[in-house]
């Protein structure tokens, strides 16, 4: 019988796409609308505190011009 503790870590959930490129205007990224304090911070995070975060994401979408997203849809 195991009598050791579980230690597996599950996975932090992100909106991270790889499309790490900073909109100057808004200061958020463009693949995944988190300002860059957030992006360095996430794994800090409470998981409520990144649920938080991850339900803005729609909305700032809209902080950034829709010319600039073409290029990465």
């Amino acid at each position: 019988m195991n009598t050791q503790p579980d230690h597996t870590a599950q996975p932090i959930k992100t909106p991270c796409i790889k499309v790490c490129v900073v909109d100057g205007e808004s200061g958020l990224c463009m693949g995944c609308y988190r300002r860059l304090s957030e992006v360095a911070q996430w794994a800090r995070f409470t998981d409520a505190e990144r649920e938080t975060i991850l339900a803005e994401l729609t909305d700032r979408r809209a902080l950034i011009r829709p010319e600039k997203l073409a290029m990465f849809s």
